[in-house]
């Protein structure tokens, strides 16, 4: 499979401070692009026993008034290395556990973190799955709800058709090995979780408008 191009640079023109974010699914809300994640789109899953945000939202005063509405983060699930953002500060200010893929803990020294080598299950829903390649520790994370909802963080990224594909980028680990960690995450899905929409975690401006990439049966 080829290489392509990344394209996140429209998507930085946008002003996270200004936008609220927005429901794209029950109980699940994109966050504004942030600047400080490159362009990177962070979500907020609300349910019963807890939130989870998915990588960091831009730290500014409407996405903090937005969280205390919703009773906080519990947890803090950061996908890949560029997904850190203000990580420190929100877990600081929200007393919320953050999981991050063991190879890169170092990141946030600052902080007492939950690691994991291949996955993680957060309950009986919410399954954080390795897929190294954009970065050492990237990964996924599958909700059950909806359907089925994959959070692919930079894993996999919309092209210009809204299609989920890999992207090799300059900020790319090892190319190679994430073609292979896409490989073995479509032997999963649906085959072991079914699955209905795919949330990447940048150029969500590709959707034209949608929440997230229908997957087709």
């Amino acid at each position: 499979m080829p290489p392509e191009s990344n394209s996140s640079h429209s998507l930085l023109s946008n002003s996270p401070a200004s936008k609220l974010p927005r429901e794209i699914l029950p109980g699940i809300f994109a966050f504004p692009p942030n600047r400080e994640t490159l362009g990177g789109t962070a979500y907020l899953i609300v349910t019963p026993t807890g939130n989870i945000s998915i990588d960091s939202p831009a730290w500014n005063d409407v996405n903090q008034q937005f969280i205390a509405d919703r009773d906080g983060v519990k947890w803090l699930v950061i996908t890949h290395r560029g997904g850190i953002g203000q990580t420190t500060a929100i877990a600081t200010e929200l007393s919320c556990e953050v999981i991050i893929q063991e190879q890169e803990a170092y990141l946030l020294p600052e902080l007492k973190v939950t690691t994991f080598q291949h996955k993680f299950d957060l309950n009986d829903s919410i399954h954080i799955i390795w897929t190294p390649g954009h970065s050492p520790g990237s990964s996924c994370l599958y909700y059950s709800s909806a359907g089925g909802v994959l959070f692919t963080g930079r894993h996999l990224l919309p092209n210009q058709l809204g299609e989920p594909v890999p992207l090799c980028t300059a900020k790319t680990f090892h190319w190679q090995r994430q073609l292979r960690s896409v490989e073995a995450i479509w032997q999963q899905f649906p085959a072991q979780y079914p699955l209905s929409h795919i949330c990447p975690g940048a150029n969500t401006g590709l959707l034209r408008g949608k929440g997230s990439i229908l997957v087709e049966s």
